[in-house]
């Protein structure tokens, strides 16, 4: 991947041409590769690697943007001032970008075992027709399989106005395991997603997660329906992650507070949502994870930003427009998913700082609760939230009881953050994530946090009869 290290010099120059034109222009170019495997059944559905080269430009000019894309570099002075013509049409405020230190700079971020370009297609398929094999043969009533490969090598240069000119280089990785167990009418599905920026071999031992999955899809096929009702609810770290992801980060993410004054008024810095135990971070900063780098898609380093402290939200996340219209800082969290689209503000790693209660503990005195770990799927609509949980157990006079299926908890974020009782010692990462928002969907993040116990949360499951 060595094409676009000597378009710096071209980079710089036509920066320094066209930059008297426009308030900002930034330029971005971007060599990615990649392998993608889908297996359904024992049926190939996608096999393919795919090399692109392209970039973008993005001007801003009176507060109006102008976004062009392409894949020939030998366009790029036409898209540069197709950009620059689109700003100056629309532009007709102020343009308001965070200041920042320009840099140069070139970071790759390192591998700590095999590259998966290192790797053949011919085995990676043989990895997945393994996992599919392990998913079909955990039991006869498994009725249908998937397993989803993916790794994307990246290579960025991204020049700008301000003078920062940065090369960096990752690689990422991901796999998804499904099975359905079928039987009569009865059907549960039992999932497995991971994800890793550090080997190829992360996603090479998976065997114990893929037949896990197969195995709680058949299990939960016997197990009662949840009664539906409001229950003190205890998650695990993993579902916590999933929480904090889903339901209150897009909330911190800064456009869409500036974008709706009534969201704005209820995320206002200094309004406490939680108890004074209850600490909440985004930082792409803590290296390792899938949603770890050392500069966003500005330019911006990467941070780590306090969005709860001691229960009071005092932070929220920034592309350099949202901090420059709320007069805030900078924080790092612009992102693209490729350069076909403009960068946005995105979450990088999420997560609640681990408690002071033992986790074995968080059951305590619980009377009558649900105990639920993992994640099937979720979904959320502004401040309310619903997600469904992999697996879960009663909880009986302070123990767990009998499993039970289809689990879905739900409510309202900021009640909810109000309504954690404790936050366990434990804590543990959730590498699985692939984000979306506004239409840029499977941008890697990483999720983390502690156990918790949350009262009066409603459990959907089954009625009881009248």
């Amino acid at each position: 991947m060595s094409t676009l290290t000597n378009a710096k010099n071209l980079l710089s120059d036509l920066i320094a041409r066209y930059r008297s034109q426009v308030d900002y222009l930034a330029i971005r170019l971007e060599e990615a590769e990649g392998t993608n495997i889908l297996l359904r059944g024992n049926k190939v559905e996608t096999l393919s690697e795919d090399i692109s080269i392209g970039g973008q430009v993005r001007a801003c000019h009176k507060g109006g943007w102008g976004f062009a894309s392409f894949n020939r570099l030998s366009s790029l002075v036409e898209r540069i001032e197709e950009a620059i013509a689109a700003a100056r049409l629309v532009g007709d405020e102020e343009t308001l970008l965070a200041a920042i230190d320009p840099v140069q700079d070139s970071r790759h971020l390192p591998m700590t075992g095999t590259d998966p370009r290192q790797v053949s297609l011919a085995d990676k398929k043989a990895l997945c027709s393994h996992y599919a094999e392990l998913l079909r043969s955990v039991d006869r009533r498994i009725a249908t399989t998937s397993v989803r490969y993916g790794d994307s090598a990246q290579q960025v240069i991204i020049a700008t106005s301000d003078g920062t000119l940065i090369e960096q280089s990752w690689v990422d990785l991901e796999m998804r395991f499904a099975a359905t167990a079928r039987n009569g009418e009865t059907v549960q599905t039992g999932r497995e997603t991971t994800g890793s920026r550090k080997a190829y071999e992360d996603l090479a031992n998976l065997d114990l997660q893929v037949q896990s999955a197969a195995r709680r899809a058949v299990d939960a096929l016997a197990l009662p329906i949840v009664k539906g009702n409001t229950y003190t609810v205890v998650i695990d770290p993993i579902l916590t992650g999933l929480f904090v992801h889903e339901a209150f980060g897009h909330l911190s993410e800064a456009d869409m507070a500036y974008e709706n004054p009534d969201l704005l008024e209820v995320m206002t810095l200094g309004r406490r949502f939680g108890s004074s135990d209850l600490q909440i971070f985004d930082g792409a900063a803590p290296a390792g994870h899938r949603g770890s780098y050392y500069y966003d898609d500005e330019g911006v380093p990467a941070t780590t930003t306090q969005l709860i402290k001691d229960g009071v939200l005092v932070g929220r996340l920034h592309s350099r427009e949202t901090a420059g219209k709320l007069d805030e800082a900078p924080t790092g969290n612009a992102r693209c998913l490729s350069y076909q689209y403009p960068p946005i503000v995105r979450m990088t790693n999420t997560w609640i700082e681990r408690g002071s209660t033992p986790a074995a503990d968080l059951l305590g005195d619980i009377k009558e609760g649900v105990y639920a770990r993992n994640w099937i799927d979720g979904m959320t609509n502004g401040e309310m939230f619903t997600f469904a949980a992999g697996e879960a157990w009663m909880i009986r006079n302070g123990e767990l009881a009998e499993p039970v299926r289809d689990v879905n908890l739900s409510g309202n974020v900021f009640t909810t953050l109000a309504d954690i009782e404790a936050i366990g010692d434990d804590f543990d990462w959730d590498e699985s994530g692939g984000c979306g928002k506004n239409g840029q969907s499977g941008l890697p993040v990483g999720c983390a946090g502690p156990s918790l116990r949350i009262r009066n949360i409603v459990v959907g499951g089954e009625a009881d009869e009248l």
